[in-house]
């Protein structure tokens, strides 16, 4: 199981996980939340319901990353489409942001609630739901790290295998690479 999803009763999965795995996971979802950011809250003595109705931003992310895990919707090849994105950006990103920081949350969540094997690791155990927020964490982790490699096909992300360990991205790769396993695993998993 060391690594590999398995297909737990009830639609659930499980994975177990050593002690390095449980602290890269953990630190790489709250590096993740920090980067979604806490969205807009309502200010101080504003009615929490309005911020329900509270329309997004217009403008995509600077950030390449965040661009990457909030883009267009319609692309941006002429005025047109270009309005069309800034429009359902708007009414969509703050809900997005929204289920992005509750994956990373789900993610944080679980690996906390861990109990130690005795062997410096455990058994991570997810319902059906937890997967569910695992799926969508593993792949914005991926698009973050992937967007800092400057990864943006198939082979470019081939070149990433032969780095020499001495490549300052190395760890960052081994990351991706990892996460991706993982990710496959959990949807190999679910589909079976």
């Amino acid at each position: 199981m060391a690594g590999h999803f398995e297909a737990t009763p009830g639609g659930g999965a499980a994975v177990a996980l050593d002690e390095v795995e449980i602290s890269i996971l953990r630190s790489l979802a709250m590096q993740l939340l920090e980067l979604i950011g806490p969205g807009d809250e309502p200010a101080q003595g504003e009615d929490p319901l309005a911020s329900l109705f509270a329309v997004g931003p217009s403008e995509p992310p600077e950030d390449p990353a965040l661009a990457r895990l909030f883009p267009d919707a319609y692309g941006d090849d002429d005025d047109e489409l270009k309005e069309f994105s800034s429009e359902f950006r708007r009414f969509t990103e703050n809900d997005l942001r929204d289920r992005k920081r509750a994956d990373g949350i789900a993610v944080v969540r679980s690996l906390d609630a861990l109990g130690p094997t005795g062997e410096g690791g455990a058994v991570l155990k997810l319902s059906g739901e937890e997967c569910l927020h695992w799926l969508g964490a593993l792949n914005d982790l991926r698009l973050t790290i992937g967007t800092r490699l400057e990864v943006t096909d198939e082979d470019e992300g081939a070149e990433l295998y032969r780095l020499p360990d001495t490549d300052p991205r190395k760890p960052m790769v081994m990351a991706y690479l990892w996460l991706g396993a993982l990710q496959e695993s959990l949807i190999e998993t679910l589909s079976a």
